[in-house]
């Protein structure tokens, strides 16, 4: 057939000259071949079975079981990042379907025997039944016709006819729409593998039709394992920290750290050890124990020791947009140490990380991690827009060397108004010096003057009216509960430090828990959340709803009002804002009750304006 399928011709040999030369000289020698040319790691360990993918656990077992049950499906949709395993996988599945065993009577098999003619001629990608195609460079609708035209036939030598498509987000949409009736009744015989790396571009008539199997990445540590015994195979000796220099910079792909690998073992000298200040060299990486090191002066407000560190990797090669990127990494995983200390105790992260990092999340709070996760992140935009790139980076550690020990915006507010004292000058310098009024502090740190509150001048909330206990819930950041506290609940009796309510049956069982809780905490008062089946209040959501149709039906009477919605046909009133009404639509506690007029938009008597606006009467 021709096309998308056409048999290669196959290769022709060079011609060997017979007699004499063009000179008379002896005819020259045909050239013989006896090297093995060379093969790429990533091809040369490409898993052949489903034991030897690593990292996707998940997809194997479903697939082992669903051969087990003869339960496979028709159509598959292999998705994940490059390099994962997904075009392994499909022709993994191809074999699995077309295997027929040593004895040539075996049916499918997720086991795949590797040695019959099937699993043979598939693994040399000469079975004219397996066919793959690049949907990056075959988009058309003419190219899904011939594959449609060609899965009418049945297959001339294997059980299965598998059609494999890499890249199938990249096909038209014609294409897909012309794909949709074969694939969603395809014949007995075919088979559809499909990959992509953007699953969000495949439609969803496409995606409906199709098993889906996410390829995860692999881990740092499979990734390094997987490493260390290709290159123990290769008799290649590398080690461990290299490894995982490597297995970091391949971000989850199996295929990128083999080629990173395989760049590693073609720069080290035969029989010696590769080091990781070789790859780190290859990759223009600054050495971990330098990421340590500038962390611990930026975090320590040295901006001389953190430029010297940058002067010595970029003496290096070590591009410093690069060592951003890495102090962002490092920020990330301290906060992860900070905020999960379990993972101290695994072996998913290195040396290094579970054992300095660990340190880092002892001394650093999450505020000021989370304002260096923020710093870096904009200045490694600005790295990449900055024509000279180390300057920018300079400039990036030198703010962070800077605002390393200041307290966040939000404590500075409060201590400021909390201390009940201005803003008092002082040199740069540390230390603290006594202050007048209210047993309040003055705290100078990198020149900066704050007011510190002694903890006598923090007074306890109290809270007078039922929604004033909702808007503490909503000051604590927890959402959820707040949500549930204006939505789902109906106010029975507030008497504090009492609060009888009755929740809809959508609220939480621990709603009550959780809210005496919370103000418990906020108030220093045991409080008690009684659950009631009174009728008690509408939620402070139908009280808004019905307050805000209360203002709009006042504003909708209103002689100027109507005259305006007269005089424009199809103008209606949207909103009617009111100056005292609290976050829940309601009047302010602290406000007086309103008018039953509504709002005082004009007097009812009010006349139009005949003159322009400057001689309007004020």
């Amino acid at each position: 057939m021709s096309g998308l399928f056409q048999d290669l011709p196959p290769p022709r040999e060079a011609p060997v000259p017979e007699g004499p030369g063009l000179f008379g000289d002896a005819a020259p020698a045909a050239p013989t071949v006896t090297t093995t040319p060379y093969r790429v790691l990533a091809r040369k360990y490409r898993p052949s079975t489903f034991e030897s993918l690593i990292g996707q656990e998940a997809m194997v077992r479903t697939l082992r079981n669903a051969f087990a049950l003869n339960r496979v499906a028709h159509a598959f949709m292999l998705t994940g990042v490059r390099g994962v395993g997904k075009t392994t996988t499909a022709r993994i599945i191809a074999r699995a379907l077309n295997c027929i065993g040593p004895d040539g009577q075996g049916g499918p098999t997720a086991t795949p025997c590797g040695v019959c003619a099937n699993c043979i001629a598939i693994l040399a990608d000469r079975e004219p039944d397996v066919q793959e195609m690049d949907a990056a460079s075959r988009t058309g609708v003419d190219d899904v016709r011939e594959i449609i035209e060609y899965s009418r036939s049945r297959p001339m030598n294997i059980r299965t006819k598998v059609f494999i498509i890499d890249e199938v987000h990249m096909l038209t949409r014609n294409a897909f729409n012309a794909l949709l009736k074969t694939l969603e009744e395809p014949p007995p015989h075919v088979s559809f593998v499909f990959a992509t790396t953007e699953l969000r571009k495949v439609p969803v008539t496409v995606l409906s039709r199709c098993q889906r199997f996410d390829l995860r990445r692999v881990s740092v540590a499979e990734l390094s394992a997987h490493f260390t015994r290709i290159a123990s195979l290769e008799d290649v000796p590398i080690d461990a920290e290299a490894v995982a220099l490597i297995a970091r910079a391949a971000d989850g792909s199996v295929r990128d750290g083999l080629s990173l690998l395989d760049q590693a073992i073609a720069q080290a000298d035969p029989g010696v050890t590769i080091r990781a200040e070789t790859v780190a060299d290859m990759l223009g990486l600054a050495d971990r124990d330098s990421v340590f090191d500038l962390f611990e002066a930026v975090m320590a407000g040295k901006p001389a020791a953190a430029l010297a560190l940058t002067d010595r990797a970029h003496e290096r090669g070590a591009d410093l947009g690069v060592l951003l990127r890495d102090l962002l990494e490092l920020v990330h995983t301290v906060t992860r140490l900070k905020s999960v200390p379990s993972l101290r105790d695994g072996f998913d992260l290195p040396e290094a990380e579970r054992t300095r990092g660990a340190g880092f999340a002892d001394r650093l709070s999450i505020a000021a991690l989370g304002r260096a996760w923020q710093m870096l992140l904009k200045g490694i935009t600005e790295v990449e827009q900055a024509p000279d790139r180390r300057a920018a980076a300079e400039m990036v550690l030198i703010r962070l060397c800077y605002v390393a020990d200041l307290p966040p915006p939000g404590d500075l507010v409060r201590r400021l108004t909390e201390g009940g004292a201005g803003m008092a000058g002082g040199g740069a310098g540390g230390g603290s010096a006594p202050s007048g009024g209210g047993g309040a502090a003055r705290a100078v740190v990198n020149g900066v003057p704050a007011v510190a509150a002694s903890p006598a001048a923090e007074v306890a909330p109290r809270l007078s009216h039922f929604r004033e206990a909702v808007a503490l819930v909503a000051t604590a950041r927890e959402a959820t509960l707040h949500a549930h506290l204006v939505h789902s609940v109906h106010l029975v009796r507030f008497a504090p430090p009492v609060i009888e309510l009755r929740p809809e049956p959508e609220a939480p069982r621990d709603l009550a828990a959780r809210f005496a809780a919370v103000l418990s905490e906020a108030t220093g008062t045991r409080w008690t959340i009684a659950l009631s089946t009174a009728a008690g209040e509408p939620t402070l959501a139908e009280q808004g709803d019905a307050a805000n149709a209360a203002r709009r039906s006042a504003a909708a009477e209103h002689p100027l009002v109507r005259a305006i919605l007269a005089a424009f046909p199809g103008a209606r009133i949207e909103t009617v804002r009111d100056e005292t009404a609290d976050a829940y639509g309601l009047p302010s506690v602290a406000a007086e009750a309103p008018t039953a007029d509504g709002p005082d938009f004009a007097p009812p008597d009010a006349d139009f304006a005949d003159g322009p606006p400057e001689e309007w009467e004020n």
